[in-house]
Protein backbone atom coordinates (compact mmCIF):
# COMPACT_ATOMS: atom_id res chain seq x y z
CA UNK A 1 0.00 0.00 0.00
CA UNK A 2 1.09 3.43 -1.00
CA UNK A 3 0.98 6.31 1.26
CA UNK A 4 2.39 9.79 2.23
CA UNK A 5 3.72 9.58 6.29
CA UNK A 6 2.71 13.44 6.41
CA UNK A 7 -0.06 14.21 4.18
CA UNK A 8 -0.61 18.03 6.33
CA UNK A 9 2.59 18.89 4.28
CA UNK A 10 0.83 19.09 1.32
CA UNK A 11 -0.57 22.03 2.70
CA UNK A 12 2.61 24.02 1.81
CA UNK A 13 1.71 23.52 -1.94
CA UNK A 14 0.18 26.96 -2.35
CA UNK A 15 3.02 28.75 -0.57
CA UNK A 16 4.37 30.32 -3.76
CA UNK A 17 1.31 31.34 -4.82
CA UNK A 18 0.68 33.24 -1.60
CA UNK A 19 4.43 34.55 -2.00
CA UNK A 20 3.54 36.03 -5.71
CA UNK A 21 0.39 37.59 -4.51
CA UNK A 22 1.04 39.25 -1.16
CA UNK A 23 4.99 40.31 -1.79
CA UNK A 24 5.52 42.04 -4.48
CA UNK A 25 8.74 41.89 -6.68
CA UNK A 26 10.96 44.05 -7.62
CA UNK A 27 9.28 44.31 -11.30
CA UNK A 28 6.04 44.82 -9.67
CA UNK A 29 7.42 47.58 -7.38
CA UNK A 30 9.44 49.63 -10.30
CA UNK A 31 5.86 49.71 -12.31
CA UNK A 32 4.92 52.35 -10.12
CA UNK A 33 8.22 54.77 -10.82
CA UNK A 34 9.13 56.26 -14.06
CA UNK A 35 10.61 54.65 -16.88
CA UNK A 36 13.19 55.35 -19.19
CA UNK A 37 13.10 53.35 -22.67
CA UNK A 38 16.10 51.08 -22.54
CA UNK A 39 18.00 48.40 -24.96
CA UNK A 40 16.53 45.93 -22.21
CA UNK A 41 13.36 46.28 -23.01
CA UNK A 42 13.83 44.18 -25.74
CA UNK A 43 15.08 41.08 -24.35
CA UNK A 44 11.73 38.83 -25.39
CA UNK A 45 14.38 38.31 -29.25
CA UNK A 46 17.37 36.81 -27.90
CA UNK A 47 20.88 37.71 -30.07
CA UNK A 48 20.22 34.73 -31.93
CA UNK A 49 17.20 35.96 -33.08
CA UNK A 50 15.19 33.07 -31.73
CA UNK A 51 11.92 34.29 -29.21
CA UNK A 52 12.04 33.64 -25.25
CA UNK A 53 10.00 30.97 -24.37
CA UNK A 54 6.44 31.66 -23.26
CA UNK A 55 5.80 32.93 -19.82
CA UNK A 56 3.77 29.66 -19.36
CA UNK A 57 6.58 27.25 -20.32
CA UNK A 58 9.04 29.47 -18.08
CA UNK A 59 6.92 29.04 -15.17
CA UNK A 60 6.30 25.15 -15.73
CA UNK A 61 9.41 23.98 -14.13
CA UNK A 62 9.69 25.41 -11.05
CA UNK A 63 6.11 24.82 -10.44
CA UNK A 64 6.96 20.80 -11.13
CA UNK A 65 10.06 21.39 -8.99
CA UNK A 66 8.13 22.45 -5.99
CA UNK A 67 5.41 20.05 -6.22
CA UNK A 68 8.41 17.04 -6.20
CA UNK A 69 9.83 19.12 -2.97
CA UNK A 70 6.80 19.16 -1.36
CA UNK A 71 6.41 15.53 -2.28
CA UNK A 72 9.41 14.56 -0.74
CA UNK A 73 8.53 15.86 2.26
CA UNK A 74 5.87 14.37 2.75
CA UNK A 75 7.82 10.86 2.93
CA UNK A 76 5.82 8.89 0.39
CA UNK A 77 6.76 5.15 1.54
CA UNK A 78 5.16 1.86 0.77
CA UNK A 79 3.81 -0.66 3.58
CA UNK A 80 4.61 -4.17 2.55
CA UNK A 81 2.26 -7.02 3.37
CA UNK A 82 1.81 -8.12 7.97
CA UNK A 83 4.31 -9.70 9.03
CA UNK A 84 3.65 -12.02 11.96
CA UNK A 85 7.03 -12.25 14.77
CA UNK A 86 6.53 -14.78 17.50
CA UNK A 87 7.61 -13.48 20.99
CA UNK A 88 7.65 -15.33 23.73
CA UNK A 89 7.16 -12.46 26.20
CA UNK A 90 10.77 -13.19 28.16
CA UNK A 91 13.94 -10.85 28.50
CA UNK A 92 17.14 -12.79 28.64
CA UNK A 93 20.36 -10.17 29.71
CA UNK A 94 23.25 -11.93 29.35
CA UNK A 95 25.89 -10.35 31.44
CA UNK A 96 29.46 -11.67 30.87
CA UNK A 97 32.56 -11.34 32.91
CA UNK A 98 35.68 -9.33 30.74
CA UNK A 99 38.19 -9.55 33.41
CA UNK A 100 42.17 -10.58 33.11
CA UNK A 101 41.46 -14.15 34.49
CA UNK A 102 39.18 -15.16 31.59
CA UNK A 103 42.92 -15.61 29.55
CA UNK A 104 43.35 -18.82 31.99
CA UNK A 105 43.56 -21.38 29.29
CA UNK A 106 41.93 -24.40 31.09
CA UNK A 107 39.16 -25.69 28.65
CA UNK A 108 39.64 -27.96 25.59
CA UNK A 109 37.48 -27.24 22.39
CA UNK A 110 38.06 -29.36 19.34
CA UNK A 111 41.10 -30.66 20.77
CA UNK A 112 42.92 -27.49 21.53
CA UNK A 113 43.04 -25.53 24.50
CA UNK A 114 41.68 -22.15 24.45
CA UNK A 115 41.02 -19.50 26.86
CA UNK A 116 37.04 -19.49 29.07
CA UNK A 117 35.96 -16.46 26.63
CA UNK A 118 36.43 -18.40 23.80
CA UNK A 119 34.83 -21.24 24.87
CA UNK A 120 31.82 -19.27 26.57
CA UNK A 121 31.53 -17.57 22.95
CA UNK A 122 31.76 -20.88 20.96
CA UNK A 123 28.60 -22.57 23.60
CA UNK A 124 26.82 -18.84 24.59
CA UNK A 125 26.22 -18.51 20.42
CA UNK A 126 24.55 -21.44 19.82
CA UNK A 127 22.33 -20.59 22.83
CA UNK A 128 21.64 -16.87 21.46
CA UNK A 129 20.76 -18.58 18.04
CA UNK A 130 18.44 -20.90 19.89
CA UNK A 131 16.39 -18.35 22.03
CA UNK A 132 13.72 -17.35 18.77
CA UNK A 133 11.40 -14.94 19.86
CA UNK A 134 13.22 -13.66 23.31
CA UNK A 135 14.67 -10.82 23.70
CA UNK A 136 18.42 -10.44 24.62
CA UNK A 137 20.42 -7.92 25.78
CA UNK A 138 24.72 -8.14 26.52
CA UNK A 139 26.31 -6.61 29.48
CA UNK A 140 29.90 -6.51 29.52
CA UNK A 141 31.75 -6.14 33.05
CA UNK A 142 35.31 -5.71 34.12
CA UNK A 143 36.04 -3.71 36.64
CA UNK A 144 33.66 -1.17 35.39
CA UNK A 145 29.94 -2.68 33.49
CA UNK A 146 28.56 -1.03 30.54
CA UNK A 147 25.74 -2.00 28.21
CA UNK A 148 26.92 -4.05 24.97
CA UNK A 149 23.45 -4.63 23.24
CA UNK A 150 20.41 -3.12 24.34
CA UNK A 151 17.28 -6.01 24.52
CA UNK A 152 16.06 -6.87 20.95
CA UNK A 153 14.83 -9.28 18.83
CA UNK A 154 17.79 -9.03 16.39
CA UNK A 155 19.76 -12.21 17.62
CA UNK A 156 22.57 -12.47 14.97
CA UNK A 157 23.65 -8.72 16.17
CA UNK A 158 23.80 -10.21 19.93
CA UNK A 159 26.19 -12.82 18.47
CA UNK A 160 28.32 -10.85 16.27
CA UNK A 161 28.98 -8.50 19.49
CA UNK A 162 29.70 -11.31 21.64
CA UNK A 163 32.48 -12.44 19.02
CA UNK A 164 33.98 -9.03 19.29
CA UNK A 165 33.74 -8.90 22.89
CA UNK A 166 37.65 -8.80 24.01
CA UNK A 167 39.31 -9.46 27.26
CA UNK A 168 40.49 -6.65 29.38
CA UNK A 169 38.37 -3.55 27.31
CA UNK A 170 36.60 -3.20 30.82
CA UNK A 171 39.39 -3.34 33.03
CA UNK A 172 41.18 -6.03 34.35
CA UNK A 173 39.02 -6.54 37.88
CA UNK A 174 35.59 -8.03 38.40
CA UNK A 175 32.62 -5.79 39.49
CA UNK A 176 30.02 -8.38 39.46
CA UNK A 177 27.66 -5.91 41.51
CA UNK A 178 27.82 -2.99 39.00
CA UNK A 179 27.38 -5.64 36.42
CA UNK A 180 23.73 -6.94 37.96
CA UNK A 181 22.68 -3.47 38.72
CA UNK A 182 22.95 -2.32 35.00
CA UNK A 183 21.26 -5.54 33.94
CA UNK A 184 18.58 -5.19 36.61
CA UNK A 185 18.41 -1.58 35.22
CA UNK A 186 17.57 -2.11 32.05
CA UNK A 187 15.73 -5.16 33.01
CA UNK A 188 13.31 -2.93 35.05
CA UNK A 189 12.30 -0.44 32.50
CA UNK A 190 10.61 -3.63 30.18
CA UNK A 191 6.97 -4.99 30.08
CA UNK A 192 8.27 -8.05 29.40
CA UNK A 193 5.99 -10.74 32.12
CA UNK A 194 9.50 -12.47 32.89
CA UNK A 195 13.41 -11.10 33.08
CA UNK A 196 16.12 -13.11 33.51
CA UNK A 197 19.66 -11.85 33.79
CA UNK A 198 22.43 -15.10 33.17
CA UNK A 199 25.59 -14.12 34.72
CA UNK A 200 28.76 -15.49 33.75
CA UNK A 201 32.21 -15.54 35.44
CA UNK A 202 35.28 -16.73 36.64
CA UNK A 203 36.16 -14.53 39.92
CA UNK A 204 34.95 -13.13 42.56
CA UNK A 205 34.16 -9.44 43.66
CA UNK A 206 37.09 -7.57 43.76
CA UNK A 207 35.89 -3.96 42.19
CA UNK A 208 32.59 -1.64 42.03
CA UNK A 209 30.52 0.35 44.05
CA UNK A 210 27.44 -2.19 44.60
CA UNK A 211 27.84 -5.13 46.95
CA UNK A 212 26.21 -8.31 44.56
CA UNK A 213 24.23 -9.31 47.27
CA UNK A 214 23.05 -6.08 47.89
CA UNK A 215 22.07 -5.96 43.82
CA UNK A 216 20.34 -9.73 43.80
CA UNK A 217 18.06 -8.41 46.83
CA UNK A 218 17.57 -5.12 44.38
CA UNK A 219 16.70 -7.55 41.47
CA UNK A 220 14.57 -9.83 43.03
CA UNK A 221 12.55 -6.98 44.55
CA UNK A 222 11.64 -6.22 41.13
CA UNK A 223 10.79 -9.66 40.11
CA UNK A 224 13.92 -10.76 38.47
CA UNK A 225 15.22 -13.87 37.99
CA UNK A 226 19.43 -14.83 38.28
CA UNK A 227 21.10 -17.37 36.66
CA UNK A 228 25.04 -17.91 37.39
CA UNK A 229 27.19 -19.73 36.05
CA UNK A 230 30.55 -20.11 37.67
CA UNK A 231 33.98 -21.00 35.06
CA UNK A 232 36.61 -22.51 35.33
CA UNK A 233 38.08 -26.16 35.62
CA UNK A 234 39.08 -28.18 38.76
CA UNK A 235 42.60 -28.38 37.63
CA UNK A 236 45.19 -28.03 35.14
CA UNK A 237 48.58 -28.94 33.96
CA UNK A 238 50.93 -26.22 34.19
CA UNK A 239 54.14 -26.48 32.73
CA UNK A 240 57.62 -25.55 35.03
CA UNK A 241 61.13 -25.40 35.16
CA UNK A 242 61.65 -29.33 36.97
CA UNK A 243 58.07 -30.42 35.26
CA UNK A 244 54.75 -30.39 35.34
CA UNK A 245 52.36 -29.42 38.07
CA UNK A 246 48.58 -29.64 38.45
CA UNK A 247 46.83 -26.60 39.52
CA UNK A 248 43.48 -25.53 40.91
CA UNK A 249 43.14 -22.67 37.65
CA UNK A 250 39.80 -21.99 39.73
CA UNK A 251 40.75 -20.76 43.34
CA UNK A 252 39.79 -17.06 42.90
CA UNK A 253 35.79 -18.75 42.05
CA UNK A 254 33.47 -17.45 44.59
CA UNK A 255 30.77 -20.12 44.23
CA UNK A 256 29.39 -19.05 47.42
CA UNK A 257 28.50 -15.40 46.38
CA UNK A 258 26.95 -16.59 43.05
CA UNK A 259 24.72 -19.20 44.70
CA UNK A 260 23.69 -17.02 47.17
CA UNK A 261 22.62 -14.36 44.03
CA UNK A 262 20.96 -17.19 42.19
CA UNK A 263 18.89 -18.42 45.52
CA UNK A 264 17.93 -14.64 46.50
CA UNK A 265 16.31 -14.73 43.27
CA UNK A 266 15.12 -18.15 43.10
CA UNK A 267 17.24 -18.48 40.64
CA UNK A 268 20.08 -21.68 39.75
CA UNK A 269 23.64 -22.05 39.98
CA UNK A 270 25.15 -24.18 37.89
CA UNK A 271 29.32 -24.78 37.81
CA UNK A 272 31.08 -24.88 34.40
CA UNK A 273 34.12 -26.69 34.62
CA UNK A 274 34.68 -27.98 30.71
CA UNK A 275 33.03 -26.96 27.50
CA UNK A 276 30.79 -30.45 27.80
CA UNK A 277 29.47 -29.01 31.26
CA UNK A 278 29.02 -25.62 29.46
CA UNK A 279 27.19 -26.95 26.43
CA UNK A 280 24.70 -28.78 29.41
CA UNK A 281 23.85 -25.86 31.39
CA UNK A 282 22.56 -23.89 28.41
CA UNK A 283 20.74 -26.49 27.65
CA UNK A 284 18.89 -26.65 30.56
CA UNK A 285 18.67 -22.87 30.34
CA UNK A 286 16.75 -23.51 26.94
CA UNK A 287 14.07 -25.55 28.65
CA UNK A 288 13.27 -22.75 30.46
CA UNK A 289 9.23 -22.62 30.70
CA UNK A 290 8.49 -19.68 27.55
CA UNK A 291 5.95 -16.79 28.82
CA UNK A 292 2.94 -17.18 25.89
CA UNK A 293 2.44 -13.83 24.11
CA UNK A 294 0.47 -13.57 21.12
CA UNK A 295 1.85 -12.97 17.62
CA UNK A 296 3.22 -9.29 16.77
CA UNK A 297 2.76 -7.98 13.40
CA UNK A 298 4.94 -5.96 11.52
CA UNK A 299 4.45 -3.95 8.36
CA UNK A 300 7.71 -3.56 6.38
CA UNK A 301 8.42 0.09 5.28
CA UNK A 302 10.03 0.92 2.51
CA UNK A 303 10.76 5.22 2.45
CA UNK A 304 10.24 6.22 -1.78
CA UNK A 305 11.22 10.15 -0.52
CA UNK A 306 14.72 9.86 -2.45
CA UNK A 307 12.72 9.62 -6.35
CA UNK A 308 10.90 13.11 -6.06
CA UNK A 309 13.79 14.96 -4.23
CA UNK A 310 16.28 13.94 -7.29
CA UNK A 311 13.57 14.80 -9.68
CA UNK A 312 13.18 17.81 -7.77
CA UNK A 313 16.87 18.95 -7.90
CA UNK A 314 17.22 17.60 -11.53
CA UNK A 315 14.81 20.08 -12.10
CA UNK A 316 16.76 22.92 -10.54
CA UNK A 317 19.77 21.93 -12.05
CA UNK A 318 18.43 22.08 -15.41
CA UNK A 319 17.07 25.51 -14.84
CA UNK A 320 20.21 26.41 -13.82
CA UNK A 321 22.18 25.04 -16.70
CA UNK A 322 19.03 26.71 -19.46
CA UNK A 323 20.14 30.08 -17.54
CA UNK A 324 23.66 30.11 -18.02
CA UNK A 325 23.24 29.53 -21.44
CA UNK A 326 21.14 31.77 -22.68
CA UNK A 327 22.76 34.55 -24.35
CA UNK A 328 22.38 37.95 -22.86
Amino acid sequence: MFEFAWFWIWLVLPLPLLVWRYCPSRARLAEAGLRVPDLRDFTAVEASGSPAPPRATRLLWPLLAWLLLVAAAANPRWLGEPVGVTASGRDLMLVLDLSQSMEVKDFILKDNAVDRLTALKSVASDFIRRREGDRIGLVLFGEQAYLNVPLTFDRATVERMLGEAVIGIAGRSTAIGDAIGLAAKRLRAQNAEHKTIILMTDGANTSGHVEPRRAAQLAAREGLKIYTIGIGADEMLVRQLFGTIKVNPSTDLDEDTLRALADTTGGRYFRARDVNSLQEIYAELDRLEPVAREQEHFRPVHSLFIWPLAGALALAVGMLLQRAGRPR
